[in-house]
């Protein structure tokens, strides 16, 4: 049985979540992290030394860091489908894997922050420019999904699984944003997936 560490309002956990469901995978789920705590305890950090989420155990194999979850996830579920086997496909997932990471998520994490979970700490420009590298990255996403149906190409990925919490949150900000239909498409899309809308559509916090 596999086993899941991390509360559902975690963007990381999330992508997760949306990975477990896409592969109908029985699984438990423990409450950790913010208001839940146990990510500071010996125990935890015994599997996690980073006291973060998620954490999966299978069997008596333990791993963290939420994009290499799913992607074990996949390559043991899904070869061939939600985990290309042709090497260029699955670089191409891959690579919008690691913009998530790297490029979208870093900006939009500081703008979450100041609008929803510690609103008003962080300085004006500061908040200005991670606005305006969030709203750069959402340009990207934009063009990407004019192109393909998927982000990974014709048919659903992991790349889908790990983008579409932070797109979503995006989406829900208190804030002012430009339409931008190539994503609207790509996230009413993935809302019809198995299970998304119990995962995404919660209130931000």
């Amino acid at each position: 049985m596999l086993t899941l560490w991390g509360r559902t309002n975690s963007l990381n956990v999330q992508k997760v979540l949306m990975c477990l469901n896409e592969l109908r995978l029985p699984f438990v789920r423990h409450d950790a992290g913010m208001q839940f705590g146990v990510v500071k305890t010996d125990d935890y950090m015994a599997m996690n030394p980073n006291s973060n989420v998620p954490t999966l155990q299978d069997g008596d194999f333990t791993l963290w860091e939420s994009n290499v979850i799913v992607r074990y996830l996949a390559s043991q579920h899904a070869a061939g489908s939600l985990w290309p086997l042709e090497a260029r496909q699955r670089a191409e997932a891959e690579r919008w894997m690691d913009w998530q990471q790297t490029v979208h998520n870093p900006s939009l994490t500081t703008v979450f922050w100041n609008l929803v979970r510690s609103p008003g700490t962080i300085g004006e420009k500061e908040f200005a420019a991670a606005c305006e590298r969030t709203e750069r990255a959402m340009d990207i996403l934009d063009a990407r999904m004019g192109q393909t149906k998927w982000l990974g190409g014709d048919h659903f990925t992991i790349a889908d699984c790990a983008l579409a919490p932070g797109v979503h949150r995006y989406l829900h900000l208190p804030m002012e944003r430009k339409a931008r239909a190539h994503v609207q498409r790509w996230y009413e899309a993935v809302l019809q997936r198995d299970g998304a809308k119990d995962i995404l559509l919660l209130p931000l916090s």
